[in-house]
């Protein structure tokens, strides 16, 4: 019986930190026959924790407080921070995307930095949970975002506008790096984000 309860309880935390994605604008028409989509990140807007702290708080607390327990450790985790959208979070939604693409053999690649590319995908971060692990015990991290697709040339034509809330950073085992959680939140977006333009799309 207590095993049963147990297995209830991961079942009812998988069904909180599941992925919700909708469209709330456009359609997928001016996708078809595209072989490259350019990709830009922003995190003008990003809020952190169940507060909404800005990232500069954000920042600024934690290093502080990791300071105070052992002096110098939050300096050097403020420069990881500082890092991981490039080191981390890019790499890992761009990295899933292209692999769902590839599998399904759709003739497309998603490229950051493409400027000749047609249309261009901006990723704005729009909140951040960084979840926890305590060995026993963990919380995966959240990732929700707004994946606006434009105009390269004319980046105020929205054309295809998804919301992607709470994008699970699942974990195998521990991982006691927030940074690398919150990456992989940034893979189950870019996963999810592909298989539903290959459903619609290509």
């Amino acid at each position: 019986m207590r095993r049963i309860l147990v297995l209830l309880c991961l079942f009812a935390s998988g069904m909180v930190t599941a992925q919700d994605m909708n469209v709330t604008k456009g359609d997928f028409g001016f996708l078809k026959d595209q072989k490259e989509v350019n990709v830009r990140f922003d995190y003008s807007n990003m809020k952190l924790m169940k507060d909404n702290k800005t990232e500069e708080a954000y920042v600024t607390e934690r290093r502080n407080d990791l300071n105070k327990k052992t002096p110098g450790v939050g300096d050097s985790w403020s420069k990881k921070w500082a890092s991981s959208k490039e080191m981390i979070w890019e790499p890992k939604f761009m990295e899933l995307v292209n692999t769902i693409f590839s599998k399904k053999r759709v003739g497309v690649v998603f490229q950051q930095n493409s400027e000749k590319a047609k249309y261009t995908l901006i990723v704005e971060t729009v909140w951040i949970y960084p979840g926890w692990d305590a060995y026993v015990m963990k919380e995966k991290a959240k990732v929700s975002t707004v994946l606006k697709f434009v105009e390269t040339a004319n980046k105020q034509n929205v054309l295809l506008e998804i919301t992607s809330n709470e994008a699970p950073g699942t974990q195998f085992g521990n991982n006691f790096s927030n940074e690398s959680r919150i990456g992989e939140g940034y893979a189950k977006t870019g996963k999810s984000l592909a298989k539903l333009l290959v459903k619609n799309a290509f």
